[in-house]
């Protein structure tokens, strides 16, 4: 990771200093692994998709261009996670999942058993009836209802 300075400007975009002085106004992070290691592997592009600089850890960083750099992915990322599958109505598709997730209590419609996905060795997305993904981040450390139910499906 190249040494650098990141803030805010008057519209809100991130502005990065780099080094020798270089600013590059609305810079935009972007996650390497976001499901496998979202805190890890973080590129803050310019215009055109050009690099300028890399985190490697966001832990490893200051915590004003963590902070920073966590406001703006959450801004542009929506994948509430799934903590719990409550029911479903039926066992074939298309059904609806009663859900828990890290946003609230929610149902979807899930149209057919491909839109569930393997994401590494133990994440899934799962995608509803409108093209929202919901993430479940272990398969193997969700609590055994919801294991039992995914386990219909995969």
């Amino acid at each position: 990771m190249s040494n650098f300075q990141l803030r805010r400007d008057a519209f809100g975009k991130l502005v990065i200093t780099l080094d020798g002085g270089e600013e590059h106004v609305g810079v935009i992070p972007v996650r390497a692994f976001p499901i496998q290691a979202p805190t890890r592997g973080i590129s803050l592009v310019r215009d055109g998709g050009k690099e300028v600089a890399w985190i490697d850890d966001l832990a490893e960083v200051p915590e004003q261009i963590r902070t920073l750099v966590q406001e703006e992915i959450e801004g542009r990322e929506f994948i509430p996670e799934i903590l719990h599958i409550r029911e479903v109505s039926s066992f074939a598709t298309p059904c609806t999942w009663f859900v828990k997730t890290d946003r609230g209590e929610t149902e979807f419609v899930l149209k057919v058993d491909e839109d569930i996905r393997r994401v590494g060795d133990a994440s899934l997305l799962v995608a509803d009836s409108h093209g929202i993904n919901f993430l479940v981040r272990d398969m193997y450390k969700i609590d055994k209802h919801s294991r039992k139910i995914l386990d219909r499906f995969l």
